[in-house]
Parts: structure tokens; sequence; C-alpha cells
């Protein structure tokens, strides 16, 4: 049996990304992985036999004190407790590979000189662009930016890229700055794990090799998912409600056509976009957080689940997870996300940020007969059942893993190659 490191800051059910790293381990558990997760306490974590190694919280939600601050900065810049748990850890589990996820800020990536000294290969999943981008995602108050291109990290300092604070802001340049200076990233990963093909292409027009990239799309299980095709008649955003995710914009459109909208989520830009569709009296519906069933309940009703992004988005779960329940998209083109629609077949895509555009498409989904919009939904479910099932997933994964020395026999058992 090979062992499995398996990195993440968050051990609980919090986002796309947690999603992607814990269904990873679970997946792998039941093809004969033993894994090891190596996370930051928190209170919702899940259980762990491992949870002894975990380092201790930081939650930047959380009002610490003037010393508590303190205590915390050089963590998020380069964490040293980190190091020490994770080298008592590696010595306990002795895994044959590390497969992280999200670290830095909370775990950082001080771990990855260590498991390079140790001679534990360590793949890296990119949830975003952080590994260029000081901010991580090439969002500055005035929408996308790649200012920082060509080592000019200084920008984020410059334009407060991080919650329109220069102290922040500070902190996260000086973290750039100093993994920079050692090569945590491009010196002590041996493959980067990419969802998007947009991300690899932007990734190396900032001078990364192509080399250290290989794309594995995000996955779903279609079993957890009960497809109903039957359109609705409002229209579902499901996600954090933020300025980046261009929710603003799919209000003003709704408000433009006349249409319904329901928004499920909650984020700091939910009482301005409450404002907002009062302001301009459209039919929307704020749902608040939901998950699990209610979740697909809600969004089951829906005519078309629209993705309104005005960042770099990777590859959204909300895509995959509205296929897998029969329910055609309407995306920005923007990042990754038209890899994810096929025009005409699963949705529609439109200009990113552009009222007059998303309108135009919304009309267009309203237009279509019931049976035309069953078929998009179905292609899509269609879609996910052919190409994003995690038993595709495990098998690009443990490729990636056999490049790297750690292989799967044909019985399933995993083995060291030889």
């Amino acid at each position: 049996m090979a062992t499995l490191l398996s990195v993440n800051n968050y051990y609980y059910y919090r986002g796309g990304a947690e999603k992607i790293f814990l269904e990873h381990n679970r997946i792998f558990e039941e093809s004969g992985w033993k894994v090891v997760p190596f996370a930051m306490t928190h209170k919702n974590n899940l259980f762990s036999e491992w949870s002894e190694y975990f380092v201790d919280e930081i939650e930047f939600s959380e009002q610490y004190s003037f010393m508590g601050k303190l205590k915390r900065l050089p963590k998020v810049i380069y964490s040293i407790e980190a190091r020490h748990k994770l080298s008592a850890l590696l010595d306990d589990a002795r895994p044959d590979i590390c497969h992280a996820h999200n670290i830095y800020h909370h775990i950082s990536p001080s771990i990855l000189g260590l498991l390079k000294g140790r001679g534990v290969p360590v793949v890296l999943t990119l949830h975003d662009l952080k590994i260029a981008c000081p901010a991580y995602n090439m969002l500055a108050p005035d929408g996308p930016c790649e200012r920082c291109r060509n080592g000019r990290i200084y920008n984020v300092l410059v334009h407060r890229c991080i919650k329109g604070s220069r102290v922040l802001s500070a902190i996260v340049m000086l973290e750039a700055g100093v993994h920079r200076y050692l090569g945590s990233y491009q010196d002590c990963v041996n493959r980067f794990v990419v969802p998007s093909r947009f991300y690899i292409e932007k990734l190396c027009e900032w001078g990364f090799p192509r080399l250290l990239f290989t794309h594995v799309p995000n996955f779903v299980d279609p079993t957890r998912f009960l497809a109903r095709p039957e359109p609705g008649d409002a229209f579902v955003y499901f996600g954090r409600l933020s300025r980046e995710k261009g929710v603003a914009t799919l209000i003003r459109s709704i408000a433009d056509i006349g249409a319904k909208l329901e928004v499920v989520g909650t984020g700091p830009q939910e009482g301005e976009l409450r404002a907002l569709a009062n302001d301009l009296m459209a039919d929307v519906t704020f749902r608040g957080y939901m998950n699990g069933d209610a979740l697909h309940d809600a969004v089951a009703g829906a005519r078309a689940v629209v993705l309104p992004s005005e960042w770099f988005e990777n590859a959204p779960m909300t895509v995959l997870e509205a296929y897998a329940l029969g329910k055609p998209v309407i995306g920005a083109r923007i990042g990754g996300i038209p890899e994810l629609v096929r025009e005409g077949e699963t949705g529609f895509c439109f200009v990113s940020g552009d009222v007059g555009s998303l309108s135009s498409v919304l009309t267009r989904m309203l237009s279509q007969s019931k049976a035309q919009v069953e078929a998009l939904g179905r292609n899509a479910r269609r879609w996910v059942e052919e190409d994003f099932t995690a038993g595709q997933y495990r098998e690009r994964i443990a490729g990636i893993y056999g490049d790297l020395g750690v292989g799967v026999p044909s019985d399933g058992n995993l083995r060291l190659v030889d």
C-alpha cells in the first residue's frame, strides 16, 4: 500500500477547492491508498486520526487582538510551525507522494522546501493564480489585472488589491517576494495540476515552463445528482456574492428583460445586491446559503444556471454541478468558463460584464421551447457522465503519480514503481 500525503488549508467542505480535495482523498482511499491529511485545525473539521499534526488555526474573518495579529503574521508569510509539524508527520506516516491544494496564508508554501529536502515528490493543484499573482485572482479594484507580470509585484501594494488595505496588500507582496526568492513553487513542485487550459496558457504567458503543467479537469460524481432537465421559469445563480462574480450585472440584465432570478448564496456584496434589485424593481429572490438536497432542489427548478463572472475563473464546480442536475449553463466568456460550455449544446456564453450581451442570451434562453431546454440539459448531463467523473479524474491523477515514481498495477493495489 502506498501512502498519499494530502494537504489543504481546510479539512471540511467549505468551497470548490475543498470539495475537490476531500473527494480526491475519498476516491484514492477507495482505490487502496493510505491517505494522510495535513491541514489547519478548525471547529468545522472532519474527523482525522492525524489531526494532532494539524497547524494552529488562522482565520482571517476573526477579530484577533493586536498581539494575536503580530503572532500570526509570520505564519502567513512563512510558517515554521507548519514545517515542524509536517516534519513530525513525515517521520510517522512516511508518505510516498504529496498532493497539495490551497496552502498559502494558513499552512504556507514553507512546507514545499521541506518536502523536496525529504525526497517526497510534490503535486500541487492550482485552484487559482496564486503562483503568479500575489493577490491570487489577477483582479484589481478596477477589474482584471496583470500588472504584476515580469516581477512587478509591488503593484499589489500600489493598487491595494487585498480588501483595499495597504497593510494586507503589503503582507501579501512580502509573502510573494519571499517565496519567489526561495523558489518555493518553481523549484520544489514536481507537477502542477491545472483544471482549466486557460490557466495553463496564462501561466505560460507569465513565464512558467509548460512542462510543469498537466490539465486535469475537475469532477463530480453523477450518481449523487438526480438529473431533472424539465425547465422552470426562473434563472438561478448559486455561489459567493462578491464583486468578481458579476451578480450585479446579472441583476441589471434581469431587470432589463423582466425575467425572474433566484440567488443562492451569501457574501460581502449581499446588501449592495439586494439594494440594487430593489432600486431596479427586478424580480430577484435571495434564498441565502443552501447546500445538499435543498440546493439541488433550488437548481433543479431553474430554466438555466447563470455564471456571470468578471474575473479569470478557473474551472468552476458550479458548471459541473448544474450539468449533473440536468441544467444548461449561461456563462461569461472569461477565464476557463468557455471551455465548459458547448455553445448551443449545453448552454450559451456572453461577453463578461456586458449587460446587453447577457440580456440577449437570457432572452434567447427564454425563447427556447421546453423540448429545446430539456435537450440542452440532457446534453449537459451526458457530457458530465462522459468526461468529468471521479473515475476519470482518478486515472488522470494516477498517471501523474506514476510519472513521479508511484504507480497503480492492474489489480488496483498501489505499489512503488521500480
